[in-house]
């Protein structure tokens, strides 16, 4: 979770939501790393968590992560619960809950839904307190500044 949380800090310092994850092998080695690049890259589907597991794919040659670990510090939303369930990662690791987009428990539990063909397990609230701090630091210095919680 160290290494999401020094993700979700590079975001931060970018000026996006700071939002880290981090792909982890069986070994233990990071062979992903992602942080929320939705502003900085225009791209709707720059999450974390999706960052992450295209790099893991791209450096083990495939798009199973049979075996992998994807820890993010804020609970992923459905497309980032999906993406997870379809790269075939063994757990998901989160910090900080997500009660308004939440899909790992708080408003959806996609990973664990039965109808699906794989089902990672789940470990939340890791770090919760760092993970929460670093969200409310960005929130609370964009209403400092008048700015909107979200760019235009």
């Amino acid at each position: 979770m160290r290494a999401a949380l020094d993700e979700a800090r590079l975001a931060l310092a970018e000026g996006d939501v700071p939002i880290g994850a981090v792909v982890v092998d069986e070994s233990g080695e990071v062979v992903g790393r992602g942080r929320n690049v939705r502003e900085a890259d225009a791209d709707p589907t720059g999450h974390a968590e999706v960052v992450a597991l295209r790099e893991a794919g791209r450096r083990r040659g495939e798009w199973r992560l049979t075996g992998c670990t994807l820890v993010v510090t804020l609970e992923p939303c459905t497309m980032c619960a999906g993406a997870a369930v379809l790269a075939r990662v063994d757990r998901v690791v989160f910090g900080a809950f997500d009660e308004k987009a939440g899909a790992v428990g708080s408003l959806w539990d996609v990973v664990r839904d039965r109808r699906l063909n794989h089902r990672p397990e789940v470990l939340a609230g890791v770090e919760e307190a760092a993970s929460a701090a670093l969200l409310e630091e960005f929130f609370a210095g964009r209403r400092e500044a008048g700015l909107p919680r979200w760019r235009a």
